[in-house]
């Protein structure tokens, strides 16, 4: 009998943690709560830089929907990630996550090259929510 060497539900605790507070830290440094635009370790610090940098990886899209794709990926992330910490829903949350790194992926490929999200380690953390859905019950 193979006995684990972590318990699955640590795991999956651990998997829930990493992504919501991913997604969480993602939209925190979008509203300047981490710091100003330009600052050390800043992605965006603001929203219009996080528009502009959508508009960058949605480069096909028209730009009237370029701030509608910012405010969607936004909410989608805020609840995954509030959906992950909690704990409700893992599978459905971990299956969102899945689909929505998939898409932020091949956006990150087509505009901007593999290196991005690789940068980025957004194929790890699909990886990872792969793997809590196959962990989670609910």
């Amino acid at each position: 009998m193979k006995k684990d060497l972590l318990p699955p539900p640590l795991v999956a605790w651990t998997l829930r943690l990493a992504l919501a507070t991913a997604f969480l830290s993602a939209v925190a440094d979008r509203f300047g709560l981490w710091g100003p635009p330009g600052g050390k370790d800043i992605a965006w610090g603001a929203w219009q830089p996080f528009v502009d940098y959508t508009g960058v990886l949605l480069v096909a899209l028209p730009k009237a929907l370029i701030p509608a794709a910012a405010i969607m990926a936004t909410v989608a992330e805020v609840v995954l990630g509030l959906w992950l910490l909690t704990g409700w829903k893992s599978r459905w949350a971990a299956l969102g996550s899945t689909a929505l790194l998939l898409s932020f992926a091949i956006a990150m490929v087509l505009s901007l090259g593999v290196k991005a999200p690789l940068n980025y380690s957004v194929f790890s953390a699909m990886a990872a929510a792969m793997a809590l859905a196959t962990l989670s019950e609910s």
